[in-house]
This record gives structure tokens, C-alpha cells and sequence, in this order.
């Protein structure tokens, strides 16, 4: 198949909960494209039916052990998938995609989640210098930051 015809491959990252809801309201983005979610939560895989779905360790800052688990397994995903573009709504596992996705070529756009109102989230910090764009959906915080406003709440 030649680079004209070959469909941009996504990956598509978020942890749980409201990570994961507002990834899931950027689908009709994807439409066109070979798309791969990643999550913490095994079950959301039911979310996403047809698509190619991978799951992470969950972790944070507190859980030294599993924040290495969840990077290590998020490397290897990022290089199985070999994506164009990485797109994550937050927290850890979409930095790392950011992070490993910009060591492959891949361009990468990182959304920080609608409950951060007056503080960047600290993966969004952290994707600020390895993410292609960091948006924000605060004008305060944009200012505040500099990540990228566009007046959209997901």
C-alpha cells in the first residue's frame, strides 16, 4: 500500500474514568483512521468494540513500582503500533505515549482533563515539553501555562 493511501494509525491514550470519557467524545476525529486505545481499566475494552485495545498498569507519583510497569508496557505498545499520531486526554499513561511517540516521529497532542480549572494537571506539565500540542480547556490556565486554549469543553 503506498503512503498516499495508508491510513493514519492513532493511538489513542487515557487512564480511567473521566480520562477515559473524554477521549472516548474525540471518536468521530478518528473516523478515518486505524485507531488503538490504551486504558488502565480492562473493561473499557467494551467501550471501544472492533478496535484495537490495549491496557496499561495503573499508577501515579505514589506508586513508584507501577508508574514503571505502566512505561515500560506503554514503550512497547508505542513500537508495536508505530503510530503517526498519539492523542491522550490524560494522566500518566497518555504522557508516556506523548513521550515515546515523539521518539518514534510520531505527532502528538495531549488535552488536559475539563477538571483542572485553575492548575495544569501534572502529566499535562510533564507533555508540555514533548508533546506536538497541549491543550487546555481554561483560558485562565492557558494563560497561566501556556498551553494551547481553543474555547472547547470536551
Amino acid at each position: 500500500m503506498s503512503n498516499h493511501t495508508q491510513r493514519q494509525r492513532v493511538l489513542a491514550v487515557a487512564s480511567g474514568g473521566g480520562h477515559w470519557i473524554q477521549l472516548l467524545r474525540l471518536r468521530p476525529a478518528f473516523a478515518e483512521c486505524e485507531i488503538s486505545y490504551v486504558t488502565v481499566n480492562p473493561d473499557s475494552r467494551g467501550d471501544v468494540p472492533g478496535q484495537r485495545f490495549f491496557t496499561v498498569p495503573d499508577g501515579n507519583r505514589d506508586t513508584k513500582f507501577a508508574i514503571i510497569l505502566m512505561a515500560l508496557k506503554m514503550l512497547l505498545i508505542t513500537l508495536w503500533v508505530r503510530p503517526h499520531v498519539v492523542v491522550s486526554t490524560g494522566a500518566a499513561p497518555g504522557y508516556f505515549a506523548c513521550r515515546f511517540g515523539r521518539m518514534i516521529g510520531a505527532r502528538s497532542l495531549f488535552v488536559d482533563s475539563v477538571a483542572n480549572a485553575e492548575e495544569m494537571s501534572l502529566s499535562a506539565k510533564l507533555a508540555m515539553s514533548h508533546a506536538d500540542k497541549v491543550f487546555t480547556q481554561w483560558q485562565d490556565v492557558s494563560k497561566k501555562f501556556g498551553a494551547e486554549y481553543h474555547g472547547s469543553v470536551l
